[in-house]
């Protein structure tokens, strides 16, 4: 899909340094542009490419001021960071076709309701009384459980499995081989030394725009819901437990863990397989580095922590401190 830098600056209401007519077909990062690209430039450390690079059009923010010469023309917008965002986003939504279309050998009940332009990929099942918002895309091989309430624009991937009951909000994207609404992992100890699985009876009830990474499990509740917030961005080989509760905006990276009955308060953020135990709550804007072991609550706003069990950031740097002085010795 080509470009021209009128029409970019069109649709990121910027405004145009060079060239308008330059084209461009291709996204790179600014290190790597090549003619017919467009890269962007938000972080200062990366200047030098700004100069070096061979795109064709770059994109900068209003306030970047060049000192030296850049042969790229040059898109200014507000925000730069926010911009090529916004204009993957409409690229994207270009390409994506919304006609309607049934693949073969899928499975889906008289009883099931299906939305306007909605494009269902071969081998996929929509179950008894399931729902499915208008323009969503469903790609191939995906399982979608009897009673399940899809929202629209929404994207599910080949290979996801959604159980019946579940319920997902507009504008969610769920990659592949996700598991939304398995058991959690609940037994109960006999006095033999065996263990009895305790039923699971609730759903999962997943906000608006929402995404899931690849391989991500999320399991139902015992009872009631297992809810995933507004807005919520959870990476790839993420497992959350049954009944946990996580809050609108919060982010968390690869193969984190959340232990059952938790709450994440809002706007917090995992690092890289952060555990989290079982029946505590997470206070709004906590952020927890990679590799934390949080293992209590936390009830005060705003704080960051670090290691296992997780504490406070700048403790854990004093006392790295000391760790590192002591194996010297």
């Amino acid at each position: 899909m080509e470009f021209k830098a009128k029409e970019i600056a069109e649709i990121l209401n910027g405004t145009v340094e060079g060239d308008p007519e330059a084209k461009v077909s291709a996204f790179a990062r600014i290190e790597n542009g090549k003619p017919g690209s467009i890269c962007f430039f938000a972080n200062p450390k990366y200047e030098h490419y700004v100069y070096q690079c061979k795109a064709d059009i770059i994109i900068v923010n209003n306030s970047f001021v060049p000192q030296q010469p850049v042969s790229a023309t040059m898109i200014r917008v507000e925000n730069a960071y926010a911009s090529v965002a916004e204009l993957l986003d409409y690229v994207t939504a270009r390409k994506r076709s919304y006609k309607r279309y049934r693949g073969r050998h899928v499975r889906r009940f008289l009883s099931s309701r299906i939305g306007k332009k909605v494009y269902i990929g071969d081998c996929s099942y929509i179950g008894r009384n399931a729902s499915i918002g208008d323009y969503t895309k469903i790609y191939e091989q995906v399982y979608i459980g009897d009673g399940t309430k899809v929202g629209k624009h929404c994207v599910i991937y080949p290979g996801v499995k959604i159980y019946p009951g579940m319920e997902i909000g507009d504008n969610v994207i769920i990659h592949s081989n996700a598991v939304i609404g398995s058991d959690g992992f609940g037994f109960a100890p006999l006095d033999d030394g065996t263990y009895k699985k305790i039923e699971h009876t609730g759903n999962v009830v997943i906000g608006d725009d929402v995404e899931i990474g690849a391989n991500t499990t999320i399991d139902k509740s015992q009872m009631g819901s297992t809810i995933i917030g507004k807005g919520v961005k959870i990476d790839n080989l993420c497992q959350i437990a049954h009944n946990v509760e996580i809050g609108e905006n919060t982010v968390m990276a690869a193969q984190t863990g959340i232990a059952g009955s938790t709450k994440i308060g809002k706007h917090c953020v995992m690092g890289g397989q952060v555990g989290i135990a079982g029946h505590i709550t997470i206070a709004d804007n906590t952020s927890f580095g990679a590799q934390s072991g949080v293992l209590g609550s936390v009830r005060k706003e705003g704080q960051a922590f670090l290691g296992t069990p997780a504490i406070p950031y700048r403790d854990y740097l004093k006392s790295y401190a000391i760790f590192k002085k002591q194996g010297k010795e």
